[in-house]
């Protein structure tokens, strides 16, 4: 990992992933309330949706745990509106952070926490943001916590970081042997966000084109 913490990895704002077409599928977004437990702090109901193909695949993954574990899910689907707010406030925060930094530099950075708005799998209801939890609902310890950036969790928010070990580390191996058994992929710069159907999904399952593009949800 370079000191940057994004030199070994493809970023989804790498050309490797923009570049793969998407062929709308039209899988609906479906409500996960009663079929997955809930850990967000979102008040918008809409967190709780994903696309159908995604959430039974979460299920599948959800049932192959230990039985002293269970999978909640802490977002889902997200307004496109939302993840434009997210992804400029980042880039704004790292601006300050790093003023010799060109525009090129920073959005590249941005892109290893919050995805580019125009490809984000979030707004495609193909993405969920996951954690584990014992069965009274407390929020397991796995390195470093969920919605940790790379300068908040010294790296440790990377899937692979070598400096989480023991417990943390078996729980983190636990979830992603869990999640990649079902067909989901891992953004590698975030353990608690997996996908189905968008381009970095396509990428890593060599897929020929992504499933889901952003989509608004019913309620508007």
């Amino acid at each position: 990992m370079t000191a940057d913490g994004w030199g070994d990895v493809v970023l989804i704002c790498d050309d490797a992933v923009t570049g793969i077409a998407v062929v709308e599928r039209g899988d609906p977004l479906v409500d996960s309330t009663g079929l997955l437990p809930w850990s967000g702090p979102s008040p918008d109901p809409v967190s709780r949706w994903v696309r159908a193909p995604l959430l039974e695949r979460l299920g599948n993954a959800a049932a192959a745990l230990p039985t002293d574990l269970r999978l909640a899910l802490n977002e889902g689907y997200r307004r496109p509106s939302l993840q434009r707010h997210y992804f400029d406030g980042y880039a704004a925060r790292l601006r300050e952070q790093r003023p010799e930094a060109d525009a090129a530099e920073i959005h590249r950075l941005a892109s290893r926490y919050i995805s580019p708005p125009a490809i984000a799998p979030h707004t495609a209801g193909a993405a969920a943001d996951v954690v584990l939890t014992d069965p009274d609902g407390v929020v397991l310890d796995v390195g470093c916590p969920i919605d940790a950036n790379p300068e908040e969790s010294s790296g440790r928010c990377y899937t692979a970081h070598p400096d989480v070990r023991g417990e943390a580390a078996l729980l983190r191996r636990t979830l992603v042997d869990a999640l990649t058994g079902v067909g989901l992929v891992n953004y590698p710069t975030e353990w608690w966000h997996w996908s189905y159907g968008d381009r970095y999904w396509a990428l890593g399952s060599g897929a020929p084109h992504a499933l889901f593009d952003a989509c608004e949800h019913p309620s508007g």
